[in-house]
């Protein structure tokens, strides 16, 4: 059935137009970062390709934290969110291209996975005993299985959202229900599964019953401080007016503050639970993060990711702030990146951390990336679900505490 015109919005959104300033930043970042990569992986192989998985967990982390936030939309049938739904949405226009960094990624794999050389693994008990789990050809065939599940069920749940803004049916809100439900059970496994295949398995004789939640809790955060950015950026443009208000960034403050509790939790716990064991199994990842700057790394994540930001967003004044929301959103991803460096790099120098072009270019290289996928996907599609069902809810959102 088609929804009734009393339940549309009487305010309309604004066409999402990337800037000639904005095509120029994601033109110059792929540029250089395609040139900056090349002469990293010319001038230190290995080292170039610990700089793009930090980069390419990232910026990937990102796109799926739009889909997994979408479908939660979906699966507790909020109405609150519908109007700041389709930036969420489009973040999810990253994953083709994420998938296609995989099969790059792979191609660098034996300068990362030690596990991935017979000679290595034939002198290790340890390595034979996980030879099952981390071999190769598993290793790619489960990236197939991640990237195709993920794949599918983003344009399923995203195309029935766009469908509908075409015949306003409120069978395709019905829909994404079930396939939301689904794609949450999906993702807890294969997320879980795939930070332990990119991430952990770099330190192959660690591991950590709680490693795939902690990289989750830091996926959120980090998509929830990019979601605000959005957002806001396009509050300030005026396409949102009369749909998206300070409400929303409340809540949306609201959820950054408490993933932000979140992610410390975990961390906390993973630390606490090694510690109090003192297995030498387990302990060795920790050992290489305390040497020299690299504990100062350790301890900037307590305090900039976690204390600073929660401290940020107390009081009430703050998540309805939006230049405020903005600087603590940009500080959350800078510590995003600090802690996937944190994960990856000490396997290349357990003694100094490295960071400069090298880095920089795939970083640069994937974001410029990201950024022209999540645009270009905007400028092709209303910027808010016009149609959907709950659109009038979302609209006269209010928040009273």
């Amino acid at each position: 059935m088609a929804v009734s015109e009393t339940l549309s919005s009487p305010a309309q959104p604004g066409h999402f137009v990337a800037g000639k300033g904005l095509r120029t930043v994601y033109s110059v970042s792929i540029f250089l970062g395609v040139v900056l990569f090349a002469l990293a992986l010319y001038q230190d192989h290995d080292r170039a390709w610990h700089g793009y998985l930090s980069s390419y967990m990232y910026w990937t982390d990102l796109a799926l934290g739009g889909l997994f936030f979408t479908a939660l939309q979906h699966v507790t049938k909020a109405g609150w969110s519908v109007n700041i739904r389709r930036i969420c949405e489009s973040f999810t226009a990253f994953l083709p291209i994420a998938a296609v960094g995989a099969v790059v990624l792979l191609l660098g794999s034996k300068h990362l996975y030690v596990w991935m050389d017979p000679e290595v693994v034939a002198g290790d008990a340890i390595l034979k005993g996980k030879a099952a789990y981390l071999n190769t050809p598993f290793f790619i065939v489960r990236m197939v299985v991640f990237f195709g599940l993920w794949l599918i069920f983003s344009k399923k749940i995203v195309g029935n959202s766009l469908k509908q803004d075409h015949d306003g049916d409120a069978k395709w809100t019905l829909k994404n229900v079930p396939l939301s439900v689904a794609f949450i059970l999906v993702f807890a496994l294969s997320y879980s599964l795939f930070s332990v295949d990119t991430l952990m398995s770099l330190q192959p004789h660690w591991f950590s019953t709680i490693w795939g939640v902690y990289n989750f809790a830091g996926l959120f955060q980090s998509f929830l401080a990019m979601l605000i950015i959005f957002v806001v950026y396009s509050m300030k443009k005026g396409w949102l007016r009369g749909l998206v208000s300070e409400d929303h960034l409340h809540d949306l403050a609201k959820f950054l503050k408490g993933f932000t509790v979140f992610m410390a939790y975990i961390g906390f716990s993973q630390f606490l639970l090694i510690w109090y064991a003192n297995l030498p199994e387990e302990t060795i990842f920790y050992l290489a993060r305390a040497n020299g700057w690299w504990m100062a790394i350790t301890f900037s994540l307590l305090i900039l990711k976690f204390a600073v930001p929660f401290l940020l967003l107390l009081p009430r004044w703050a998540k309805r702030t939006p230049n405020h929301l903005v600087m603590v959103s940009v500080l959350v991803l800078i510590m995003q990146y600090v802690d996937i460096h944190w994960m990856v790099f000490p396997n290349f120098d357990p003694y100094e951390p490295k960071f400069a072009w090298q880095e920089i270019g795939s970083f640069l290289l994937m974001g410029g990336l990201f950024l022209w996928s999540v645009t270009n996907f905007l400028s092709k599609h209303k910027l808010v679900p016009i149609r959907d069902p709950r659109i009038a809810e979302s609209t006269h959102h209010h928040v009273a505490y």
